[in-house]
């Protein structure tokens, strides 16, 4: 979870096209400030998760962030129903595989 989170939070710098449509239109701001601000909460996520004495903290980060980033997959979703039927699929399997992801960050966080 650690790399993953890492690896997507540096995405979000190298790659910040690929996540501005994943920002809801409603929120304020510009999407490339929210896509930025992902991409540290990643990072930052990523780092408790790394230090054994904060992975307790990183596990309840983790389940927060993963919680606070599925109304944007779910207007991603939202946004390709007319996409070919690939990224409809890619798109719509994202939301159940964030339950797994969630669980997992809250089993770190209980120190399992």
């Amino acid at each position: 979870m650690t790399t993953a989170l890492a690896g997507m939070g540096v995405l979000h710098f190298a790659r910040p096209r690929a996540f501005d449509g994943l920002i809801p239109r409603a929120l304020p701001g510009s999407a490339r400030a929210w896509t930025y601000g992902s991409g540290v909460a990643e990072l930052a996520v990523a780092g408790l998760l790394a230090v054994p004495a904060t992975r307790g903290v990183g596990g309840r980060a983790a389940q927060v962030l993963f919680l606070a980033v599925w109304p944007g997959n779910f207007y991603h979703a939202w946004r390709a129903r007319k996409a070919t039927p690939a990224v409809r699929a890619v798109t719509l399997a994202r939301l159940p595989l964030q339950i797994p992801m969630i669980r997992a960050a809250g089993r770190l966080a209980r120190g399992r």
